[in-house]
């Protein structure tokens, strides 16, 4: 009985830590940004401000620019449309395309595993690639009065997951990663999310 005990604790241990495991995912955004600031801003209120292809967007600009406003939010920025000393531009794309060489790595052969021409009876299978998802976003500030640009940011993702609100959330918190100095040059930021 003690043996099964020993046995089974390890294995129950392992169990909990591979949920705990499964509940979460990693962002990992590729960041460069570009900072004029000498520090935290004095009066650290902002207003959105649109091209005039991000106006024709609509409803979907606005879901950008509230998850950029509680990126913005987490460094001391807060929206003020009335007495805004910066103006924001935020923006959001992705595209979309097959998982490169998906059919063609190591291990999978023409209609199945291992090299094979197919699977018994000659029958060959194959099923549509998974879809790599490269997304990107980025914040411009300027000072309102001036019309200076102060702050450039950008992150870079790729990777499966479909659920767009969550992984972009994310790689705003990322680009927005050592605001109001962060480090010069490319770095790579890994945010975990909820799975």
């Amino acid at each position: 009985m003690t043996a099964m005990r020993w046995i089974t604790l390890p294995l129950l241990c392992a169990a909990l830590w591979l949920t705990g495991c499964a509940s979460t995912r990693l962002v990992d955004s590729d960041v460069q940004s570009f900072s004029q600031l000498a520090g935290a801003p004095a009066r650290p209120t902002y207003d959105f401000e649109r091209l005039p292809s991000q106006q024709a967007l609509g409803a979907q600009q606005s879901a950008v620019e509230a998850q950029a406003r509680q990126a913005l939010a987490k460094v001391g920025l807060r929206q003020d449309s009335a007495a805004p000393f910066y103006r924001v531009q935020a923006h959001a794309r992705i595209d979309l395309q097959a998982y490169p060489d998906y059919w063609d790595g190591p291990g999978w052969g023409w209609g199945g595993w291992g090299g094979g021409r197919g699977f018994y009876g000659g029958l060959s299978m194959r099923f549509p690639p998974p879809t790599l998802y490269r997304r990107e976003v980025g914040l411009i500030l300027r000072e309102a009065a001036s019309g200076t640009v102060v702050y450039e940011t950008r992150a870079v993702h790729e990777g499966v997951w479909s659920d767009n609100p969550a992984v972009f959330a994310a790689m705003f918190d990322a680009a927005l990663n050592g605001f109001p100095a962060p480090p010069t040059g490319p770095r790579r930021i890994v945010l975990e999310i909820p799975r």
